[in-house]
């Protein structure tokens, strides 16, 4: 036993010993006098206290395990996917070292360490959810202490100054900027906080966001939340009352299922589109001459009878739009008669009632014919031979409003035509100047297995000739 004390003890040891007890028995007098008294008497001893500190250097270390969490990185993001990891357990890390980065539903952000020290434990693997406010890894961290190398230059600066002990040994009260972060500075003008009086425990000063969180005692979450300040007027926002709505179930019947049906097949023809617009200035004054004639034979006149007129003709010069497709699409029919629909709002939905024969009528006739259709249309009196049996239609959105559309065509048919608001425009004459014009849009669909463009597109000339110069139906009739 005494070997082993020889060994463990020795001379060297003690007097190391002793002169550290006598260190810290000088350094204890000169930290507890509150008089500059006092001072003085050890300003012999401040030679002897710089050289012991010299060559005496001596620390506590203290080793404590801090998890890590991942803060509020802010726009309302509760919960982020590690996406690398930049660390591994036992690696050494420092302030600001990259520690992982993660993805929100936003954007990519790096996330860096606080502390100094060793990672000891990964909480999450890569692509897992990670939550704001859990931990992300656990880090050993270094905590130094040194009471002999802080001192002394507290009590040299006592003398140099010739002050009172108390205000030397306390220099905390120095005002400055804060080190510290945006999103620090953001929570300390909402909650209207001064950052110099919120204790700081990041390295060199540094304020965290934990410690002004701590400061204000609240958490990540209520950090995003703007206070209440006394001197703001509460508004008292009264509920609504919440009006619950039933749906309402409704059989498809009549013309509805019939439409169904007609344009679930529709859907099947390729359609092809042109538009284009007509100058029916001269049809609007005639039109308003031959209304007066034809109200005093008791018929009402419109513009529809004769643009039916002016389509039966213009079909006589390509009848391959008054045609249809047989059931195996081997064969086109080149219908004989020009039994046109026209497209009708009803109280009972949209129908179509098809004019028959239009080719054998007179515009007078026509008229006449249009006017009982639309009696019986608002009754719910049309039968079914009134709707059945056309071979071209016409649709006149006009009466609703509305300029272009893609009209669908009713299958067998192989086009259709919808007719716009007749609207006064400025447009340029022959002359080049602008004069006041009334104009009519059309819209052509055509099946385009059978009718190309430029069929199309000639039909819609005939047409737009016979209505922009109406006198030339005489010469055609």
């Amino acid at each position: 036993m005494a070997l082993l004390i020889n060994k463990c003890i020795n001379v060297k040891t003690l007097n190391r010993c002793h002169k550290v007890c006598l260190t810290n028995r000088i350094l204890r007098q000169c930290t507890r006098s509150n008089s500059v008294v006092i001072l003085d008497k050890r300003k012999n001893n401040l030679h002897n206290i710089e050289d012991l500190k010299r060559q005496i250097h001596y620390t506590n270390v203290a080793l404590k395990s801090v998890a890590f969490k991942l803060s509020d990185i802010g726009e309302g993001i509760r919960e982020v996917v590690i996406k690398e990891w930049f660390v591994k357990v036992g690696d050494k890390v420092q302030q600001f070292d990259n520690i992982c980065e993660v993805q929100s539903d936003k954007a990519s952000v790096t996330i860096t360490s606080r502390y100094d020290g060793v990672v000891t434990r990964l909480y999450h693997e890569v692509d897992q959810t990670a939550l704001v406010g859990q931990p992300l890894v656990d880090i050993e961290v270094e905590g130094m202490e040194e009471e002999v190398s802080s001192t002394p230059t507290k009590v040299e600066g006592s003398i140099k100054s010739d002050v009172s002990a108390s205000s030397v040994l306390d220099n905390s009260n120095t005002k400055g900027k804060v080190l510290t972060t945006p999103a620090v500075r953001r929570i300390a003008s909402q909650f209207q906080v001064n950052l110099n009086s919120v204790p700081a425990t990041g390295r060199n000063g540094r304020l965290l966001k934990e410690d002004i969180l701590a400061y204000l005692n609240i958490t990540s979450d209520k950090s995003n939340e703007v206070p209440n300040l006394p001197n703001e007027p509460v508004v008292e926002v009264k509920a609504k009352p919440e009006i619950i709505l039933e749906d309402k179930v409704v059989p498809v019947t009549g013309f509805t299922k019939a439409m169904v049906k007609s344009m679930t097949e529709a859907m099947k023809i390729p359609h092809f589109g042109f538009s284009d617009e007509y100058n029916v200035t001269k049809l609007v004054e005639m039109r308003e001459t031959l209304k007066q004639i034809t109200l005093k034979r008791g018929v009402k006149l419109t513009y529809m009878p004769i643009i039916l007129k002016a389509a039966s003709l213009s079909l006589l010069k390509h009848p391959i739009l008054n045609s249809s497709l047989d059931s195996s699409c081997e064969n086109i029919i080149y219908k004989a008669s020009h039994n046109i629909g026209v497209a009708m709002d009803t109280p009972n939905g949209l129908v179509v009632p098809v004019i028959k024969n239009v080719q054998n009528k007179t515009v007078l006739e026509l008229a006449k014919e249009l006017n009982l259709i639309q009696e019986k249309g608002a009754k719910g009196q049309l039968s079914l031979s009134d709707l059945s049996g056309g071979t071209f239609t016409i649709s006149n959105i006009g009466n609703v409003g509305g300029t272009y559309t893609k009209p669908v065509i009713l299958p067998t048919q192989v086009s259709i035509g919808a007719l716009g608001k007749i609207q006064k425009l400025p447009r340029y004459d022959e002359e080049g100047n602008v004069k006041p014009a009334h104009i009519l849009t059309v819209s052509w669909s055509s099946d385009h297995r059978v009718i190309d463009g430029v069929t199309i597109a000639r039909f819609s000339n005939d047409l737009k000739s016979y209505l922009e110069d109406p006198y030339l139906l005489l010469l055609d009739l």
